[in-house]
């Protein structure tokens, strides 16, 4: 047989197909390499998503406390309430079947009953999305709503259908108390404002996981094969917080707020000035942190007068605009013009470069020329001649001039910048704002920056800047959050004192506090921010606004501090836009800081101490002398200093005006007895007592058989301007004689002229 041969071709065909496997091959098995290494961890988690399922266990998010230990923000157990549409559409069945169930309409009409939703859109829900095993009715339900629910779902056996799933709800127990400042989290519970925001990381913790294995069923495999990650809770925030001093300062907002008809909300903050702690901080825009989208019905009325349709992105754009005004935290994000309260720092500058004496004098003329501007003083027929104390507690601004011009422009640059005011504060809030000073500034700018006008601070900037003349010189990071702590107590985050720098000498500090606090209970402009008891120094300001369309506005504030020669606490109220009276910081915001320091300092644990003037000033209160013999009442009465008679014939007391618990002066004070309740009469017509000084009301009081209570300013017997402002009885009522009529006083004084240019 001869011998055959393999053809080149065959050769060739063979090799590269030989080679195509061996590559195919190669191939496959770096594939598998590259599987089991480089995408190892890929492969491996498909692998394990189609063996298991995974319950998030959510971690509970951390407290946050005030300085008391009071919970601002914590976690309560809600509900959310959800359907299966999917479920729904097969438990009914076939609607043209026997046995035919609408379960729709029942879980419609049900619980739209329970939980208030209307009954259309519960019946949308589960009618047009039956592709769905889970379409949420609503979230937040209470307990007891939940068990309505369960009632519900038991009676109509409607396990498969409607379901009940248990969550961490975060919740405010003060509802509006420091709303600004705690903020909110969304319905995932992430921060989204506050220091909810700011100290998410802290707050959110970690979730937690249930893991369960299952066989190429989809059933679940024994026990041995599920795991369980815990939750690693969130940590707690201690803050520096008052809630007591939070609710005074405010109440106060709301007063000045509805007293004047402020159109742009007012602000305040409250600080220890030793430490930098900001001890309440408030807008007068309060929302529920437990609904913020809630409408106000002032938001609800700006919306309705809009003239849009609701739902158009014209109302939305709106409603957006109108809920994020209302949240912003005006203390810290906001710039005004501070007017005359700055002047204590330009006094701090001029002192510590020792460019004016106490004794020195400069005679105001109730205005200075400068580059052929005339620029004035709020007392436009002059203050004659003044000290350089005089002319800080009258608000003098041609004094204020004077001293821009010895200061000079670099200097007055470098003091700026040291008091702060062009940098943040580092406040540990966001959306902190920035002052506006410009950058090229003129001698004629200079002369009007001094005396605190055309240029704009914000009000945590300028409270941190008083501060530090309040304690020595120490310009502070203000802060809220004293520590982060974990359940057990361990501590995570301290915050320690920051001092960023030097501003001015402790002597200059202690000379201006003299100054300002004499400016106070003395005959300054800072009247109306006295407290019996307390030495509190003190400033006004008013400025007109400069914005477009802003004109004729003013910016009313008072900023002040207290002991003067101990200081502690300092509080700063802004009032933007008031609308109503006499529109001066002295008049619309320093009556408020003294109420709001009234109530504050005690609450601080510093103690009243009173002089003996203001000790003969007091208020009594009234004892109850009913049953008392009228000899024993009358002697009783004289001997506290105050006056007493006795209507009737009879021996024994059976009624008296004023009622026990009442406060009458000590001075004019006047107890009437009645021996028989029928001879007491309501035959008094009280008068309108606004505009009358203290003298002038008493003396018709007492004509009148009335008495007078004192409120507001407490020295009225000094200086001049000290009028009623209010009273507790409206004009035109009958009361009986003996009767209290409660006065407030407040001096009116102008403190600054908004309008200080004439071209």
């Amino acid at each position: 047989m001869a011998n055959e041969t393999v053809s080149t071709g065959a050769i060739r065909r063979s090799t590269v197909m030989g080679l195509v496997v061996f590559a195919v091959f190669a191939f496959l098995l770096l594939r598998i390499l590259v599987i089991q290494t480089v995408n190892f961890d890929k492969y491996q988690s498909k692998v394990i998503n189609q063996m298991t399922t995974e319950s998030r266990v959510a971690a509970d998010r951390g407290k946050i406390y005030d300085k008391n230990g009071n919970v601002l923000a914590t976690n309560i157990t809600t509900y959310r309430v959800f359907i299966s549409p999917s479920s729904i559409k097969t438990e009914s069945g076939d609607k043209d079947s026997e046995g035919y169930t609408d379960y729709a309409q029942i879980v419609s009409r049900g619980l739209s009953d329970i939980l208030g939703v209307s009954y259309e859109t519960v019946y949308k829900q589960a009618t047009g999305y039956t592709q769905y095993l889970d379409r949420t009715i609503m979230r937040k339900v209470n307990e007891e709503t939940a068990d309505t629910v369960r009632e519900f779902i038991d009676e109509n056996d409607l396990e498969n259908m409607v379901y009940l799933e248990a969550q961490s709800t975060r919740y405010y127990p003060g509802n509006t108390l420091g709303s600004h400042m705690i903020g909110f989290t969304s319905s995932d519970g992430i921060g989204l404002y506050g220091l909810e925001y700011q100290y998410d990381e802290y707050l959110k913790g970690t979730d937690g996981y249930y893991i369960l294995a299952r066989d190429s069923y989809g059933n679940e495999m024994p026990f041995e094969y599920a795991s369980y990650i815990d939750a690693i809770d969130g940590y707690n925030l201690n803050t520096t917080i008052d809630a007591s001093v939070q609710g005074y300062l405010e109440e106060q907002l709301a007063k000045t707020v509805a007293d004047h008809e402020v159109t742009n909300r007012a602000c305040g903050i409250v600080m220890d000035v030793n430490t930098g702690a900001i001890l309440a901080m408030a807008t007068s825009s309060p929302f529920d942190l437990n609904d913020p989208w809630k409408l106000s019905a002032e938001m609800q009325e700006k919306l309705s007068s809009s003239g849009y349709a609701e739902g158009s992105d014209e109302y939305n754009a709106l409603l957006s605009k109108t809920l994020t005004e209302t949240w912003s935290n005006k203390a810290v994000a906001e710039s005004y013009i501070p007017g005359s309260t700055f002047k204590i720092i330009t006094s701090s500058m001029a002192m510590e470069e020792k460019l004016v004496s106490f004794t020195e004098t400069v005679t105001c003329n109730g205005y200075l020329s400068m580059f052929g501007i005339r620029i004035h003083c709020h007392k436009t027929q002059g203050h004659g001649g003044l000290s350089f104390a005089q002319g800080l507690q009258q608000s003098c601004n041609v004094w204020f001039m004077t001293l821009g011009g010895r200061i000079g422009i670099d200097h007055y640059k470098q003091y700026v910048n040291a008091f702060g005011y062009n940098e943040k504060t580092g406040i540990d809030l966001p959306g902190e704002g920035n002052g506006i000073f410009n950058a090229q500034m003129s001698e004629l700018d200079l002369a009007i920056y001094a005396f605190g006008q055309n240029f704009n601070v914000t009000p945590i900037q300028h409270i941190t800047a008083i501060s530090s003349v309040a304690n020595g010189g120490r310009l502070l990071t203000p802060y809220i959050v004293e520590s982060v702590t974990d359940n057990a107590g361990n501590v995570i985050y301290r915050h320690e004192t920051e001092t960023k720098r030097k501003t001015v000498s402790e002597d200059v500090c202690k000379a201006l506090s003299t100054i300002l606090e004499e400016g106070v209970s003395g005959d300054g402009g800072a009247k109306n921010a006295y407290v019996a008891g307390y030495r509190v120094a003190a400033k006004t300001g008013t400025s007109e606004k400069k914005d477009a369309g802003k004109e004729g506005l003013y910016i009313c504030s008072t900023v002040a501090y207290a002991p003067a020669d101990d200081p502690q606490v300092a509080i700063i109220i802004i009032v933007d836009e008031p609308t109503k009276g006499v529109l001066y910081g002295s008049t619309v915001a320093a009556p408020y800081v003294a109420d709001a320091l009234e109530n504050i300092l005690p609450q601080l644990g510093v103690t009243a101490e009173y002089t003996q003037e203001e000790l003969d000033k007091m208020a009594i209160k009234v004892g109850s002398y009913r049953t008392w013999s009228v000899n024993r009442a009358r002697n009783t009465i004289e001997s506290l200093g105050l006056k007493c008679e006795v209507v009737g014939n009879g021996d024994t007391v059976s009624a008296q005006l004023p009622l026990s618990g009442s406060y009458i002066e000590k001075q004019s004070g006047k107890i009437y007895l009645y021996t028989d309740k029928s001879l007491l009469e309501e035959n008094v017509t009280v008068p309108d007592f606004t505009g009358m000084t203290a003298a002038q009301a008493n003396a018709r009081l007492i004509g009148l058989g009335l008495n007078i209570k004192i409120e507001g300013t407490k020295n009225y017997l000094t200086g001049t301007g000290a009028v009623v402002y209010s009273q507790s009885v409206a004009p035109g009522t009958k009361v009986g004689k003996g009767e209290v009529i409660t006065l407030t006083f407040r001096h009116m004084d102008a403190d600054e002229e908004p309008d200080y240019r004439e071209d």
